[in-house]
């Protein structure tokens, strides 16, 4: 990895009914977005939200959203490709992908090249309760990592609610994952927001950077932005408020764990994944891949709710 400047730009979607011409509209925005946050700040890795393309909350049935995305990279992804091209930046984006039939979407981040190349396409692998089919949502999930190779370093890719579950983002790290994209449209507090991002960053000494969603989406839903930039040690180096904007910050890998809190004198001499016991992790795989669930009472499925 070599230092550069990264930025998360929060972005509103149209609020209104989802069709062809409001998901150009949202297309555009995030190409002028993106256009603007690197004019301004130099940004050589940009990351917009969750389904920025469509906002996260569809509000029509899963096979008419099929008919309304296309496959990635596609038509929709065209004019993201363009404006990282003629930046020549890196640009990560998330939005909802045409699956193989009609009815299967996949709530998808990509990774595009300052070439226009798109990188890698990851596919969310923990989809909220709300928008998992099983749960009569309208996301197929995924069930692969990706972790892509870039001029920047290598740079993974989860999505909002991915950030509650500690293994995915471990197997990044251990797959070689400096930075890790977290596009999101996170509703449930900014306290947890915080926190998982932190915690991902903190677990695996990497750089997490977590854009969210502002505005209102299609359904009506609206998000509270809050997006940041953490490194590796758990700091929060940028945060944004609850409007559309950005915020950036320069990520350095000879200071990502140069002190062991921020500021301090004290050196950094523990790694999270060098230190892992790996004894303890063979003896208990059995119980990491049994089925489980939590004891306690849980409330109903909430439509409003986002992850």
């Amino acid at each position: 990895m070599r230092a550069f400047t990264a930025a998360a730009v929060q972005i509103a979607p149209v609020a209104a009914p989802l069709t062809a011409e409001t998901i150009t509209t949202n297309v555009e925005h995030c190409v002028e977005r993106t256009r603007r946050c690197v004019a301004a700040t130099g940004a050589e890795l940009v990351v917009l939200p969750e389904t920025a393309t469509t906002g996260f909350t569809p509000g029509c049935s899963k096979e008419e959203l099929w008919d309304l995305v296309t496959e990635l990279p596609g038509p929709m992804t065209e004019p993201l490709q363009e404006v990282a091209r003629e930046l020549g930046v890196h640009l990560c984006v998330g939005t909802y992908e045409r699956g193989p039939e009609r009815g299967v979407v996949y709530n998808s981040s990509v990774l595009i090249a300052p070439s226009g190349e798109v990188l890698g396409v990851y596919r969310k692998t923990h989809p909220f309760c709300s928008e998992i089919v099983t749960g009569g949502g309208w996301v197929t999930p995924g069930d692969t990592v990706t972790v892509c190779d870039t001029d920047l370093g290598r740079i993974g890719m989860i999505i909002c609610f991915d950030g509650d579950y500690p293994e995915l983002s471990r197997i990044q790290a251990v797959q070689g994952a400096e930075v890790i994209c977290r596009p999101s449209a996170l509703l449930r507090s900014a306290d947890i927001w915080d926190l998982t991002s932190r915690a991902r960053a903190y677990d695996n000494h990497v750089y997490v950077i977590g854009a969210n969603a502002v505005g209102t989406d299609p359904a009506g839903v609206l998000y509270f932005g809050n997006s940041h930039i953490v490194t590796p040690i758990g700091h929060v180096v940028a945060r944004a408020a609850t409007h559309e904007g950005w915020v950036t910050a320069r990520l350095d890998p000879a200071e990502a764990l140069a002190s062991l809190t921020p500021g301090s004198n004290i050196g950094q001499s523990f790694d999270h994944l060098r230190d892992r016991n790996l004894d303890l992790i063979r003896n208990h795989r059995d119980d990491l891949e049994r089925p489980a669930e939590t004891p306690f009472a849980h409330a109903p499925i909430h439509r409003g709710e986002a992850g």
